[in-house]
């Protein structure tokens, strides 16, 4: 099966939880599955299938948990042509800079040659009241993907 890291950025705690619902059904399927906090530990490699689980802080900025991962990313250029990757992106759409960490996240992974699995997941706080469960969904069908 498939070896899965899951970075995550959390202010609250919400991106927190849906990582931690993300690893129990990935590894349901059979999957190796570490929730990260940064890259110096153990670098990305292009075998890698890599989730990232964000929420939004300020203007749309990054959780600052979450900027070692960006910040190894545009300061060292790892390796991670082919790579392959998804996204669970929460925030508030009441909020101007709705979503951005994520699709920062997203396209900074593009750029580097990356390849997304499926389409990003955007979970509203507006109109999501269990993100846990929303996100459950959309990783059973993620994980499908992974296989093909």
């Amino acid at each position: 099966m498939a070896n899965i890291r899951i970075f995550v950025g959390s202010v609250m705690g919400t991106a927190t939880g849906v990582a931690a619902t993300a690893q129990a059904i990935l590894e349901g399927y059979g999957h190796h599955v570490s929730i990260d906090s940064d890259l110096t530990q153990q670098p990305l490699n292009s075998s890698d299938i890599v989730l990232v689980c964000t929420s939004n802080t300020g203007m749309g900025d990054l959780p600052h948990n979450i900027v070692p991962f960006y910040s190894e990313l545009t300061q060292n250029n790892p390796a991670i042509t082919g790579m392959r990757y998804g996204v669970i992106n929460l925030g508030d759409s009441s909020y101007m800079n709705f979503a951005e960490a994520g699709k920062l996240l997203d396209q900074t992974l593009e750029d580097m040659g990356a390849v997304r699995i499926g389409e990003p997941l955007i979970l509203d706080a507006i109109y999501v009241d269990d993100h846990e469960e929303e996100a459950g969904e959309w990783i059973e069908q993620w994980q499908a993907l992974i296989n093909q």
